[in-house]
């Protein structure tokens, strides 16, 4: 008896840490493009909380969480393009201008739960699509193949990204621009353009990360991210601007938050270190980002503006 609890135990764990790592992976994702060309999103987090609030109003409103996901995946492509005309054609300082649309983000998701919806009213959330075959293995089904279809999609969308980041010429040009937007201008690649679509894809995930995150918790409150847009970033780092990174850092912090989780609805974690324990994930991501990111080259580029001279 004692065994099928540890191993329900373990299962329960692994498996809502693959669905906690979703929208880190997915924000994370859209942030390696933009960094890959030299563009740094610090307002990831602001482009979440906005896109996670527009998904779970229409899912309040009319019931899909579909539609849902895709009137967040829109707010995140139109507060991309917006980061990218201040990043790109006015060249302002990326780390200043990207704190103030997480600001923006931040202010403007709570005022629009205050003024539209009061308190937290849950919302339907994601059906669980089990893989045929796969789900019915023993253990690993339930811990991998019972899952939604937004969590396949953001696993899927990690060999993705390596083939567009590194067997196209779409990618071949990202990493160019990152590298010497000089030289790539001078032999006719538009540093403008590619940027936009880089930043323009972040934008895209990061909405998609905040909407996805809100359905699938059901809910929406006041900084409903908690700070998971800098993680996002910081996974960045940590995966040293390489999607498979990207994605061991977000399951990373996803399983350790799970365990956590557990931990605490065990009752193994006194109430009285909750709070410590729930900084548990982010130390630990940290630490990894301290001991990985050193020993790899950041794109030269990165958070440089391009002025293309006349």
């Amino acid at each position: 008896m004692s065994d099928l609890l540890d191993q329900a135990i373990v299962v329960t764990a692994i498996a809502g840490g693959i669905r906690l790592a979703v929208p880190l992976l997915l924000a994370g994702l859209g942030e390696t493009f933009g960094q890959r060309s030299g563009v740094l999103n610090l307002g990831v987090d602001g482009i979440m909380l906005l896109g996670a609030f527009a998904g779970y109003y229409t899912v309040l409103q009319i019931g899909n969480v579909w539609l849902g996901l895709a009137v967040g995946l829109v707010v995140g492509a139109v507060l991309g393009l917006a980061t990218a005309f201040i990043s790109v054609t006015l060249g302002a300082e990326q780390g200043i201008s990207g704190i103030g649309v997480y600001l923006f983000g931040l202010g403007l998701s709570d005022l629009l739960f205050q003024k539209l919806v009061g308190t937290p009213r849950p919302i339907d959330s994601f059906p669980r699509v089990p893989i045929p075959g796969l789900s019915s293995i023993p253990v690993v089904g339930e811990m991998f193949f019972r899952h939604s279809l937004v969590v396949y999609l953001a696993f899927l969308l990690v060999p993705a990204s390596i083939f567009v980041i590194n067997r196209t010429t779409f990618g071949m040009n990202i990493r160019a621009v990152g590298e010497n937007p000089e030289a790539a201008d001078s032999v006719g690649v538009s540093v403008a353009r590619v940027r936009y679509a880089t930043v323009l894809i972040g934008g895209v995930l990061a909405g998609m990360a905040g909407a996805a995150l809100a359905i699938d918790l059901g809910i929406f409150q006041q900084n409903l991210t908690n700070a998971q847009g800098f993680i996002a970033v910081a996974l960045v780092y940590f995966g040293a601007w390489r999607p498979l990174g990207v994605m061991g850092g977000a399951l990373l912090y996803g399983l350790v938050n799970s365990v956590v989780l557990q931990l605490k609805t065990l009752g193994i974690i006194p109430r009285s270190w909750s709070d410590i324990a729930a900084m548990a994930p982010a130390v630990i991501t940290i630490l990894a980002l301290v001991l990985v990111a050193r020993r790899f080259r950041q794109p030269a580029a990165l958070a440089k503006p391009f002025l293309r001279e006349a």
